[in-house]
């Protein structure tokens, strides 16, 4: 292979993330611009209807594409994380999902890897990478470069743990606040796992994350030409989760969840922790009944999509493609590929 030139590979390579870890070299974790530059985004809110576009968009201007969905990167964890069909997947190819087993931890800075492996890798075939989904950090991180932290401290993380456990999510929530208001503020109370992560980092290194976090945009003639998001009506949206979450439990998901329970190792905090699978494995415990269950699957996807809605609007990077909810796939193409040739 000639120097520079990255092998071809299939999203399921058993030797892909091997390959990438000890291989691909990327000080301060910047995306390459040339690369980045031939990248289409397409970015939403959860049920806003991003994979029928996708699909469509995809045709129209010969691409492939790159997950940009943080839970999708697990195996067996299909229907909660609304992947591709395998009739999807053979439509166009897909990058960057089933990558990890749910006991793994999985990081942003592994994400930009292999997004920018996929990326390049789909380029030297002579398409068009087109990142699709609604991870806003993976967004940003693609977009500005990504602050890798302090590694791991462990005896902090306990502690800190043992302070959860002692004291509760608000009052671990407002030390963060009086740490790092800003980080406190993007980040739900029972988003724990991140909540101690940037607590971790303000005490190890004295400066809040936000701070560490908060790369400014790279030059315009450095950036793709083509990020958008889809900005949906509210309500339509309410709806749209709901109607999603009902077909995925008639689908089949709490069994998914009792699956994903079994598997031995057992999966790690970040897998029990995704929103759908989180409020079935209490269930599945005993703690709730499975009416609460689907209700607080309902609650919390809306203010995620709220959240979602946040991120996009402070990239500037993103423009936004208004939804009347009355728009096919087709129609919202066609307004993507107008929006980029202005």
């Amino acid at each position: 292979m000639a120097a520079g030139q990255l092998p071809s590979f299939e999203p399921t390579d058993g030797v892909f993330i091997t390959w990438l870890l000890y291989e691909i070299a990327s000080p301060g974790m910047i995306f390459n611009s040339e690369i980045l530059k031939r990248c289409w985004f397409l970015a939403g809110p959860t049920a806003v209807g991003k994979s029928a576009v996708s699909l469509a968009l995809a045709e129209q201007i010969d691409a492939e594409i790159i997950s940009m969905d943080s839970m999708a990167v697990y195996r067996c964890m299909d229907l909660g994380t609304a992947k591709p069909s395998f009739h999807e997947r053979e439509r166009i190819a897909h990058h960057v999902i089933d990558v990890v087993d749910p006991h793994e931890e999985f990081s942003v800075a592994e994400y930009v890897k292999l997004a920018q492996l996929a990326a390049t890798a789909i380029v030297d075939r002579g398409r068009t990478p087109l990142f699709v989904g609604g991870t806003g950090l993976y967004l940003r991180s693609i977009l500005r470069g990504v602050f890798e932290g302090p590694e791991a401290d462990w005896q902090l993380r306990g502690e800190l743990q043992q302070q959860l456990e002692r004291h509760g999510r608000p009052w671990l929530h407002q030390q963060l606040a009086a740490m790092d208001d800003v980080t406190a503020q993007r980040l739900h109370i029972n988003d724990t796992r991140r909540v101690i992560r940037a607590i971790e980092v303000y005490r190890l290194t004295g400066i809040p994350l936000s701070q560490q976090h908060d790369q400014s945009p790279v030059a315009i003639n450095e950036r793709s030409k083509a990020i958008f998001w889809l900005e949906p009506p509210r309500d339509w949206l309410h709806d749209r989760v709901n109607r999603r979450v009902d077909q995925m439990m008639a689908d089949g998901l709490l069994e998914e969840t009792r699956q994903l329970l079994a598997m031995t190792p057992e999966p790690a905090r970040t897998a029990r922790q995704a929103l759908g699978y989180r409020e079935l494995i209490a269930h599945l415990e005993g703690s709730m009944s499975i009416e609460s269950a689907v209700d607080q699957i309902k609650t919390g996807t809306r203010q995620f999509a709220k959240r979602q809605h946040t991120w996009f609007r402070n990239l500037e990077e993103c423009t936004s493609i208004p939804l009347t909810g009355h728009q096919s796939p087709d129609q919202l193409v066609e307004a993507l590929v107008f929006a980029a040739d202005k």
